[in-house]
């Protein structure tokens, strides 16, 4: 896969100007987008500035982040806090994820999004309001370990860090984690899988291919 270096300005641009053509495969009024990616490579930052892009061109979008849809702390450490099976496939909320956020967003839903569902800080509910999506508005999730849900996107994309530098940037009280994105690589492969790929080793000059 041949990578075309760019500037998180132009790749931004380039991404909101194409999602402005997006339409749903299923007919649903509002796109899904993914954005991908370890919580080192930050995908949370591109989503969010993709969202502002987008509002610019008079565009809504909702950016929704999965750590807004953490387990309840009893249920991610119930095998210790530094599990890698349990982060790998226990520690966000996929059935809340499908219930209050892309159920609504299906043809015919009513476009009610919840946009964040458990603070893993005070480890309660948010109670955060439901926000309305109006017809053509976009949804922007982002988070880890985001393929092999089955959940509908419309666009995927993925922000990759190699290894080393996934190693690197990790901070220390979370190196623990990285096992489990080694597995997902090997399961997934979200780098090929995803119809965007944003390589970003060095933060200051990404390259792209998509």
């Amino acid at each position: 896969m041949r990578l075309e270096a760019i500037t998180w300005e132009r790749l931004t641009d380039s991404l909101a100007d194409r999602l402005l053509e997006l339409s749903p495969a299923d007919g649903a009024p509002w796109p899904r987008v993914a954005f991908d990616g370890a919580p080192a490579a930050r995908p949370g930052d591109l989503a969010a500035r993709v969202g502002e892009a987008l509002r610019v061109r008079g565009r809504p979008a909702l950016v929704v982040g999965t750590q807004g849809f953490l387990r309840p702390a009893s249920l991610r450490f119930e095998y210790g806090h530094e599990d890698v099976e349990a982060y790998y496939s226990g520690w966000f909320d996929t059935a809340a994820l499908w219930r209050e956020v892309f159920g609504p967003l299906e043809a015919g839903g009513t476009g009610r999004v919840l946009p964040d569902l458990w603070d893993p800080v005070s480890d309660r509910a948010t109670r955060s309001p439901y926000v309305h999506l109006a017809p053509g508005s976009l949804l922007l999730l982002h988070g880890p370990l985001l393929f092999g849900h089955w959940f509908p996107f419309d666009l995927t994309v993925h922000v990759r860090l190699s290894p080393g530098a996934l190693r690197r940037r990790t901070p220390p009280e979370e190196q623990w984690t990285l096992p489990a994105f080694e597995r997902y690589e090997a399961e997934h492969d979200p780098a090929a899988a995803a119809d965007v790929l944003v390589r970003a080793d060095d933060p200051r000059h990404p390259a792209w291919s998509g």
